[in-house]
């Protein structure tokens, strides 16, 4: 379907595909990823990429999205001493891997556009601000650090 309604999209005046990276999706186990049929998010990019639009991609790790645990991999709250989106070295360590995953695969593929490819804009984190109030100091600290290690993986 993704080719039909991209060009729907673009037929109907826009210019930018936004879209998520659905970290349950891709890392259904700790480690093993998937990216293949509907999962294939170098096809959907390219998708939108052949069709004359570009592509602002939303890495997460929190998506919201009306997503079942927003997006999170259901194992990650079995991981020890684990405290979501904040200041804290598990969910730190294992959200680094997995955005260095998708950073690293598509940058394989030349699709960022400082390689000349369609995504002209990365997201880190989603609807963080009223989530983060509770956290106080390390809601900064975890900020600093997320924009920190994107901003290092030069998208």
């Amino acid at each position: 379907m993704w080719e039909d309604l991209v060009i729907k999209a673009k037929n109907g005046g826009l210019y930018v595909i936004d879209t998520y990276v659905f970290w349950n999706v891709h890392e259904p186990s700790p480690g093993t990823y998937g990216f293949s049929g509907r999962y294939d998010i170098v096809r959907f990019i390219k998708t939108v990429a052949r069709n004359g639009l570009y592509v602002n991609l939303r890495i997460g790790p929190y998506v919201c999205a009306e997503w079942n645990f927003g997006g999170f991999p259901i194992w990650l709250k079995y991981v020890p001493g684990i405290s979501f989106r904040t200041d804290n070295e598990p969910f730190k360590a294992a959200m680094q891997g997995f955005t260095q995953k998708i950073v690293g695969m598509l940058k394989a593929k030349n699709l960022f556009e400082s390689q000349g490819g369609p995504i002209i804009l990365s997201q880190i984190e989603n609807e963080y601000g009223a989530q983060g109030k509770s956290f106080g100091a390390a809601k900064k600290a975890y900020i600093n650090w997320a924009a920190k290690m994107v901003v290092e993986l030069n998208t």
